[in-house]
């Protein structure tokens, strides 16, 4: 009865399983991929668009910068439109306006129908171990690698549409530390007369007529803020959006003529009337509090995105995003750029009932979406909130009109064209962010908190961004027009091993293949404590000039190796390895600042953590619980771990024990099984059912599982 039972009960796991990946295939939009090499991480559909939670049943998912921080998604939703006049569909059936869809929220089944997706890399990515295992965020799929691709990723996407237009498009990533933050988009498309995913073409001799191409951008900067500033920030409620190089804006007095040489859209995390406000006496601050920027004061309402000893109103949502044009044919037949392109730039109102259930077949619907996609140039958005321009001191929340509850989404239209059967067209656009360094925003969010500087200062500070991000679509574009010969950095090493020793931790690697191309000078390792998301510091260079800082090591010839012996025992590390070169071989092409180019940390980056191993205890007389007591209010350099302030040591363990932690009162609140045959094992001071532990004598009762032996008994005093 009971092998019956565990049979049945085995089956109805399976079943369970299967049935929860087959939801979650089904609601995924299709096969996805990401692009890493960067500092702009995003992941792409093989439907040739991104919608709402396409990839995960997250809203703000994708888009990261800076990616090597945790929670920077920027995206909510982003669609696609395909428009045309005067269609007539394979079916005989004529439609005054014909609009296919991917995004913001239908999945493009049936109207998009992917025929390839591939990513090809320009040489073998680096393989990362720590401690013997694979070290990676998001895994790459590379198809191919191609020893002439210019950029770092090429993505290659091909789409047949229910409008007998193809789409191929290309999204190329560069790991160039000044060309690393956005995506190139070139885009093609044909009218094949191919409506389906067969190779048969139903409509060989219609000519498209009208032909839009018209992109929705729905950005909510950014996630890791989501709930410490109010849940609603989450769809982008208060995102603010903007444009720079067209009609509105050149004719906007108050717009700078320098910020006009580019056209783009871009958005920022505006103000929000509802967001969390911190308690009077907190700040000098409190009272005039306004969550531009995000400065977080309340860690713990971030639904743990945020670490609770991050307390000094760091500017958690500092980014401005956006998409920049670069390209667009005048016609099939004249590939010279067209001036009066993207025609139109417009929003959309998110929460719109034109931004769902959108259909081919919707005879009015349809001609609302052609309408909307050659709008023009509409009034921008952000000065329809605020008309003076003081976004600084923003008193209007951006949710602003009908049909805007959920916030407001820029759209850029492309087009019309007329497309002959065989004929195309391409667009060229880029996709970036910009925004405050991590160090500056806990620099300026700790000036707020003091009261140094006053709201609209911090806010002004925010701003700084925005001619950090138009620099970034200047660069985009230069990179476009240089043929994307751009100087490029020395390449990464082959591989990067990690791995924590009784006292010291080792790391080796071993060269590329073309490891003397691009200048190259030497290596430098770069360490964090804590969290691999944390600050890093160079702790070592092999090779070029010995650095000036006195606790850097330093090799003055080429060096595979380094040992880390100033780790501490019981902080986690992390690591990452670069490859520089000299700054001659920088021709600067690309608006490229002048100097050395160092590869990209995301190709070596660590994320999980090493530390020092100590053989396991011999003794119960030698184990150590560390800090005990806890006081949450000690520094966290001295007495407690650095960027792990909930930390909680246990030294000198046996090697293969199991730990249960008591309240005074008996009840078993965390149960901890050691089996790696290591001395020493660690708590994040978070109890079985997901609840900070909080004042009090806790009991910790270690049971040997070798000897079996009587259980050792010690005390640990927490004060929060």
């Amino acid at each position: 009865m009971q092998t019956l039972t565990r049979r049945i009960f085995f089956s109805i796991c399976c079943l369970t399983i299967v049935l929860a990946a087959t939801v979650q295939t089904l609601h995924a939009q299709g096969q996805t991929k990401w692009l890493t090499v960067g500092s702009l991480h995003n992941w792409f559909s093989e439907k040739g668009w991104e919608i709402e939670e396409g990839n995960q049943r997250i809203q703000q998912y994708g888009l990261r910068w800076p990616a090597q921080y945790q929670y920077q998604d920027l995206q909510a939703a982003k669609s696609l439109w395909l428009g045309a006049t005067n269609f007539t569909d394979n079916q005989g059936r004529s439609f005054p306006h014909k609009v296919v869809h991917v995004g913001p929220r239908v999945n493009g089944d049936n109207e998009f129908f992917p025929l390839s997706f591939n990513v090809y890399a320009k040489f073998e990515p680096p393989r990362v171990f720590v401690d013997g295992n694979p070290s990676f965020s998001n895994p790459e799929e590379i198809t191919a690698v191609l020893d002439t691709l210019k950029p770092d990723r090429m993505v290659v996407n091909t789409v047949n549409t229910a409008l007998g237009v193809t789409l191929t498009r290309r999204i190329y990533a560069f790991s160039q530390q000044y060309h690393d933050n956005y995506h190139i988009f070139d885009m093609t498309f044909t009218n094949t007369g191919n409506v389906n995913a067969d190779p048969a073409i139903e409509l060989p001799n219609q000519t498209v007529t009208g032909f839009m191409v018209y992109f929705q951008y729905r950005y909510s900067v950014c996630r890791e803020v989501r709930y410490a500033v109010n849940n609603s920030a989450g769809w982008g409620i208060n995102t603010m959006n903007d444009g720079r190089g067209f009609a509105p804006d050149i004719a906007n007095t108050r717009i700078p003529a320098a910020e006009n040489d580019v056209k783009a859209m871009f958005a920022w995390h505006g103000l929000h009337v509802d967001a969390n406000k911190p308690p009077a006496g907190s700040s000098p601050n409190a009272a005039s509090y306004d969550n531009i920027g995000a400065p977080i004061w309340n860690p713990a309402q971030s639904a743990n995105y945020v670490a609770l000893s991050d307390t000094n109103w760091r500017l958690g949502a500092s980014q401005l995003v956006g998409v920049s044009h670069v390209h667009a044919d005048r016609s099939p037949t004249d590939r010279s750029s067209h001036p009066s392109q993207p025609s139109t730039t417009n929003f959309i109102g998110s929460d719109e009932p034109m931004t769902r259930n959108n259909s081919q077949f919707n005879l009015v619907a349809m001609t609302e979406e052609y309408n909307k996609m050659i709008e023009g140039h509409a009034p921008r958005h952000a000065w329809l909130v605020e008309p003076t321009g003081a976004f600084s001191e923003q008193k209007t929340m951006a949710n602003i009109g009908a049909g805007g509850p959920g916030g407001w989404s820029s759209g850029v239209g492309y087009g019309p064209y007329t497309l002959r059967p065989g004929e195309s067209i391409r667009i060229v656009f880029a996709e970036g962010a910009n925004g405050l360094t991590r160090e500056e925003a806990i620099r300026i969010g700790k000036k707020y908190k003091d009261g140094v500087i006053t709201t609209k200062a911090k806010n002004d500070s925010v701003f700084l961004g925005r001619p950090r991000l138009l620099e970034t679509f200047r660069r985009a574009a230069a990179n476009f027009t240089a043929g994307y010969n751009i100087p490029q950095p020395p390449f990464p090493p082959s591989n990067f091993v990690v791995r924590g020793g009784g006292n010291k931790i080792g790391m080796t690697w071993d060269p590329n293949p073309k490891e003397g191309a691009n200048g190259f000078a030497g290596y430098r390792v770069y360490r964090a404590t804590g969290r691999s998301d944390s600050t890093y510091h160079l702790v070592f260079q092999a090779g070029g000039v010995k650095p000036a800082d006195p606790r850097v090591g330093y090799s003055s010839s080429k060096a595979y190796s380094f040992d880390d012996t100033t780790a501490i025992r019981g902080i986690s590390y992390y690591y990452y390895l670069t490859a520089f070169g000299d700054a001659s071989a920088n021709s600067g092409a690309g608006r490229t600042p002048a100097g050395s180019l160092e590869s990209s940390r995301f190709y070596t980056q660590t994320y999980d953590p090493t530390n020092l191993k100590r053989p396991a205890g011999t003794s119960p007389d030698q184990i150590r619980i560390a800090p005990n007591p806890y006081i949450i209010s000690s520094n966290e350099n001295r007495l407690r771990f650095p960027n792990e302030g909930d930390k909680i040591a246990f030294y000198n363990i046996p090697g293969n024990c199991v730990i249960k932690i008591y309240t005074e009162l008996g009840e078993l609140i965390k149960e901890i099984v050691h089996t790696d045959g290591t001395g020493d094992t660690y708590w994040n001071s978070i109890t079985s059912s997901n609840q900070v532990i909080v004042s009090g004598v806790y009991i910790v009762v270690i049971q040997d599982k070798d000897t079996n032996g009587p259980p050792i008994v010690k005390k640990l005093v927490v004060i929060r």
